[in-house]
This record gives C-alpha cells, structure tokens and sequence, in this order.
C-alpha cells in the first residue's frame, strides 16, 4: 500500500487539523464541518497529482488554448455519517465525479469494549474501471474501511482504490497494509500516536461525527 502523509511538510492544512480537535473550537459545529470539508478539499488537490491526465484544446474568447484535464472517471464514496462534510470537500474539486453512500458503524452485542463491524446502507455508482474514493475522517481500528472494502469490490473491478482520512492511527494504518491490496493508496492529514482501550485515537478529536452533526442516541 503507497501511503501519502500530507502533514509530513507544513501548509494550511496544519491550521484546518488544529481547529477540528481544538477543545475550545470544535464544539461549533458550523465550523467543524466547514474545517473537515477544507480538509477534504486539499486532499482532493492533492490526489488529483496522481490521476491521468489527457492533452485537450479549448477555445478561448480570443483564440484557443492546449491544457490538460483530468481523464479518470471518479466515484467518491463517503462512509456514512461522519464523512458527509469531508466528502462535500472532495466533491468540490472533482464535481464531475459520481458518487456513493455507505454505512458502516461499531456494533457492540454485549454492551462492552467488544464490537463488530456493521454495513447496513449502500447506494454506490457503477465503479468498473474506476478510481474509487473510499472517504472517512477517522482512521481507529481500521475495520470499517476493510468491511467497506469488501462489499465495495462485490459490485465490481474497480481500477484503482484511493483512501482518505482526516487522521489515522498506527493501528488503523498497519490493518489495512495487512488486509488491503499493495495497489490501494492512503491519503492521510495526520497520524497520531495510538488507540486507547476503547479504540478510539489518541490524542485525536473525539467523535467526529457527532461534532459535525449532533450526539446520536
């Protein structure tokens, strides 16, 4: 797997991180979403260094001008619900992109720290042949985005993976490296130390979609 650390060199990007796990910032949740959707949209620029591009002429009010456009065709698929604004962000930039929809959650049968990975919702574009964008904020365990995976892959031959995460954990990262394929890549903002005894990141943001959206019941 090619993993792609963006907070590795400085850019804004490191303001738009700090703002969504600053204590005294992220309970707006107007701007929590408004961060995490920046976030989205450098990654989307970022990303779109990898693509193919293909030599086209376009007229001009004066003549015409040789330039070069993107010329993969793109499903992004956020997993619900937290990558709604990061999505958006992504969307954005590549706004002749098709899209999908997937649920994926925690599902704790014993009411404890054990779970289980739960794909209830799918509603996803054709994706034969090509570059899917597997969307989610946070990187923990890393179960979700194999489940998706998965069932992504049953729909069919997609030509290339691309994941993106706001912030991932170690532990996250190495789960996929073992269950993944070594052609996926994964766009990262940041990565932080661990996973604590609940698996959630440390020191991480919180619940990312409870920030963007409200507590769920």
């Amino acid at each position: 797997m090619q993993i792609h650390h963006l907070s590795e060199n400085n850019s804004v990007l490191n303001h738009f991180l700090a703002e969504i796990r600053n204590v005294n910032i992220q309970n707006d949740s107007l701007r929590f979403r408004r961060n995490i959707e920046r976030i989205g949209e450098i990654m989307a620029y970022e990303l779109s260094k990898n693509l193919d591009y293909k030599a086209t002429s376009i007229p001009t009010p004066l003549g015409s001008k040789n330039t070069f456009l993107v010329e993969n065709k793109l499903v992004l698929c956020a997993i619900l619900r937290a990558a709604l604004p990061m999505h958006t962000g992504f969307l954005n930039y590549f706004d002749h992109a098709e899209n999908g929809f997937i649920s994926a959650f925690r599902h704790h049968p014993k009411n404890d720290s054990d779970f289980e990975i739960v794909v209830q919702y799918e509603a996803v574009a054709d994706i034969n042949n090509k570059i899917v964008v597997l969307i989610d904020p946070m990187l923990a365990t890393g179960q979700s985005i194999v489940a998706v995976y998965n069932r992504i892959i049953e729909r069919g031959n997609p030509k290339e993976i691309h994941i993106a995460v706001a912030i991932a954990a170690p532990e996250g990262i190495a789960h996929l490296q073992e269950n993944l394929p070594e052609n996926c890549h994964l766009w990262i903002a940041a990565i932080d130390e661990k996973l604590n005894e609940k698996n959630y990141i440390v020191p991480g943001l919180g619940d990312a979609g409870d920030l963007a959206f409200g507590e769920k019941l």
